[in-house]
């Protein structure tokens, strides 16, 4: 289950050191709130328009949006362990709460819907785990 964000980056922060190819991402952003993202309709839907060119992104973003590709092509090979739980949490969050954006960031960064599907799975495998133990 992967990222965006995709998004969010935001979340992931996922910059490379000096341009250069980097085994990782840079953490420098790993600290930032995304539950705070997520709970502010100003910074979450500034943050989605980043992504989408609808409007000025900041540093960050800019950064994030650059490497959402590479991210997204590697299965986040590049990313901390934070940056991963930080991109599981956004793609949730935005497949259950906010599917319009979803479907808007999914078009330009993941068209096959892979990552859906895979979140898909997941959360129906976890269900069906719970049931199951019941």
């Amino acid at each position: 289950m992967f990222m965006l964000f995709i998004i969010s980056f935001i979340i992931v922060s996922v910059l490379k050191c000096c341009g250069t190819e980097t085994s990782t991402y840079t953490t420098q952003y790993d600290e930032v709130d995304i539950k705070e993202i997520m709970d502010n309709e100003r910074l979450l839907v500034a943050y989605i328009g980043c992504l989408l060119d609808k409007n000025p992104c900041t540093p960050e973003g800019k950064e994030l949006k650059r490497n959402i590709p590479d991210a997204l092509q590697s299965d986040c090979n590049k990313c901390s362990d934070k940056q991963r739980e930080n991109a599981d949490a956004w793609i949730e969050f935005m497949i259950d709460n906010r599917p319009e954006d979803w479907t808007k960031l999914e078009e330009r960064y993941n068209p096959d819907g892979s990552y859906r599907t895979k979140y898909l799975e997941s959360k129906h495998n976890a269900t069906s785990n719970v049931d199951e133990s019941k």
